[in-house]
């Protein structure tokens, strides 16, 4: 597991996880309101328990995450105005 601070406004305000499975890296980037998550994880779910979500593929490190683009959100991702196509880092500055 490799782990890694991410700045947001001169304040490491979010926090990258990569977890090494055995076909592929699970990666999750934290912030206090919501996370940005590959498409391993279920969006549906996080729906389902009112999370701020994002759901970003085709990366398997915490730099290529961040400069993804987000492709599905939750309901409360999107009432905090983040929206599909925009990249994590931008995205990163809703959830921090």
């Amino acid at each position: 597991m490799n782990t890694k601070s991410i700045e947001i406004r001169r304040i490491d305000s979010c926090i990258g996880i990569k977890i090494g499975l055995r076909n592929a890296n699970l990666i999750v980037i934290f912030g206090e309101r919501g996370y940005v998550m590959c498409s391993y994880l279920n969006i549906k779910t996080a729906e389902k328990l009112g999370d701020v979500a994002c759901i970003i593929s085709g990366v398997s490190e915490i730099d290529d995450a961040i400069n993804a683009r987000i492709e599905k959100i939750s309901k409360n991702a999107r009432r905090l105005g983040i929206r599909e196509g925009m990249l994590v880092k931008d995205v990163l500055k809703f959830l921090s």
